[in-house]
């Protein structure tokens, strides 16, 4: 579930996704470490929840992963 009624939304995926979306806008491509340690100074945030972060952007076709690199959809 996206937004959970039970935690705060700053916690959902929904919020998270939209913080590593902006990184990757503002940076272009990365590969997902430097993602991750880059989306983390804007909001911290646990590995497993920036993994599904990255899921839930790549099944809304708005991230895709080439060759080690996370890169926006065209």
């Amino acid at each position: 579930m996206l937004l959970p009624d039970n935690i705060h939304p700053d916690n959902s995926v929904y919020y998270n996704g939209a913080i590593v979306l902006q990184v990757l806008q503002n940076n272009g491509r990365m590969e997902i470490f430097e993602l991750y340690e880059k989306s983390k100074g804007v909001k911290e945030m646990s590995f497993p929840l920036f993994v599904l972060c990255l899921d839930w952007l790549y099944l809304i076709d708005a991230a895709v992963l080439n060759s080690g690199e996370v890169e926006l959809c065209s």
